[in-house]
């Protein structure tokens, strides 16, 4: 038995989910999203929320029965409180900055590194050490951060490089004499 399977998708207020047959849209007050489903889970709409069942006892089914119900409850609650990841930039010159459309870093190369921000995401610079990548679709959210992150990931003798916030770095020792 899937433990987060079994689980109801709770259906916040101000939320819409309608049901078209493997597919399901969630329209709230964030925006629209659509998640299609396997066939060999079902759903059904109750009173409590949203409920997923596997269609047989078959491995394949129980293996999409919790996959499914945690696809639904993202965009669920991607449109109604949305998604956010924050980066922190570690470094001696190390900055970034909103010109436009685009996301400008300078992360120690010979040139500043332009990141183009793609549709449905937001990014924010409160600060020149700290990026806030925002939408309200999760795997578009971590995907965008995740692109950021890799231009310069930390290193561990200095600890230089683009973090996700809290992330630890192992440090390691440098040479010994």
């Amino acid at each position: 038995m899937s433990r987060i399977g079994k689980k109801p998708v709770v259906v916040p207020q101000g939320v819409e989910v309608s049901l078209n047959g493997q597919n399901i849209a969630a329209k709230g007050p964030k925006g629209e999203l659509v998640v299609t489903l396997s066939e060999l889970v079902s759903v059904v709409q109750g009173d409590d929320g949203l409920t997923l069942s596997p269609v047989d006892k078959t491995q394949d089914a129980r293996s999409f029965w919790g996959l499914s119900r945690s696809l639904v409850e993202n965009i669920v609650t991607g449109v109604s409180e949305g998604f956010s990841r924050k980066l922190e930039l570690q470094g001696v010159g190390y900055r970034a900055q909103m010109q436009g459309s685009n996301l400008k870093l300078s992360l120690g190369f010979s040139h500043d590194v332009n990141f183009p921000v793609p549709e449905g995401i937001s990014v924010d610079c409160p600060s020149q050490t700290e990026i806030i990548v925002s939408g309200i679709d999760k795997q578009k959210v971590g995907q965008v951060a995740a692109e950021i992150r890799s231009y310069r990931p930390p290193e561990p003798y200095k600890g230089k490089g683009v973090r996700y916030e809290g992330e630890y770095v192992f440090r390691k020792e440098g040479k010994k004499k």
